[in-house]
């Protein structure tokens, strides 16, 4: 069998969530894209090759998650009616791309890797899926400690904790990532380790205080929830070898802990060209 890997494909999609619904999936956030350019349903589900009762059954399930409709529906007129997004609903659109346009860009700098091996390949798969479904922070880079090939990134997360990341001077720069600017910081949650204690300072780069919001286990791993403040939590999923005696419960004061050479970054605007 060739050594040869062919290119990295990745791919992936932003959904959005209210309670246990899932309602703002791609499909359902391409038919307000289409309704907003065409002005009406059928045309919409027309532009998206969607059915007419898959578009209505659609547009009564948004509709149906905000005290507001969404999707204003009208009759009449030299058309015979039409559709309008509410104000409301073209800002969560405008939300939805802006956070589907990050993501893309992402992964596109993630695809540029050269993994070398297919097990490297398959260690990069395991980082992408903890990186995409779990811990991210948005905030602002405050510190940047550089030299020809190493960069130690300080970056404020928005309403939470500050964190460290260690990336290459390249990434730095082709990023074009400057003291000031807005970054991402993305944390797989098998990089983060669990602590009964609050560790000392000098034993990771990035350590979090917060507290437990639930916890799973397996045989072998123990995943928990910790909710850093009321708009911030992290997952942490650890071999359970490593810790002891469990003994959680809710509400209990706990530490995670990872090495800044387990962060990665993104930012929300690529550089021109």
């Amino acid at each position: 069998m060739s050594d040869i890997l062919p290119p990295i494909e990745l791919a992936g999609s932003i959904w959005f969530h209210s309670g246990a619904v899932n309602w703002g999936n791609p499909r359902r956030m391409a038919l307000l894209a289409a309704i907003q350019e065409q002005g009406s349903i059928s045309a919409a589900a027309r532009q998206i090759n969607l059915s007419y009762k898959a578009a209505w059954d659609a547009v009564h399930t948004i509709n149906s998650l905000s005290p507001e409709p969404l999707i204003i529906c009208t009759t009449g007129g030299s058309r015979g009616g039409g559709a309008s997004l509410s104000p409301q609903a073209e800002e969560i659109l405008t939300l939805y791309q802006q956070m589907q346009n990050l993501h893309e860009q992402f992964l596109q700098h993630l695809a540029q890797l050269r993994p070398g091996s297919p097990e490297n390949l398959e260690l990069l798969s395991k980082m992408l899926v903890h990186t995409s479904a779990r811990n991210s922070l948005a905030g602002t880079i405050t510190h940047i400690e550089a030299d020809d090939l190493h960069a130690l990134l300080t970056l404020k997360a928005e309403n939470g904790p500050t964190v460290q990341a260690a990336i290459t001077s390249a990434s730095c720069r082709h990023l074009e990532l400057t003291p000031g600017g807005p970054a991402l910081a993305f944390i797989k949650a098998s990089a983060l380790r669990l602590h009964y204690q609050q560790p000392a300072p000098e034993a990771a780069n990035n350590i979090f205080a917060g507290k437990l919001v639930d916890w799973q286990q397996s045989d072998e791993y123990l995943q928990v929830r910790l909710a850093l403040n009321a708009h911030l939590e992290l997952t942490v999923i650890q071999p359970k070898s490593t810790l002891g005696e469990l003994g959680l419960y809710s509400g209990q004061a706990l530490w995670a802990s990872c090495a800044a050479e387990h962060v990665l970054i993104g930012r929300s605007e690529l550089p021109a060209g």
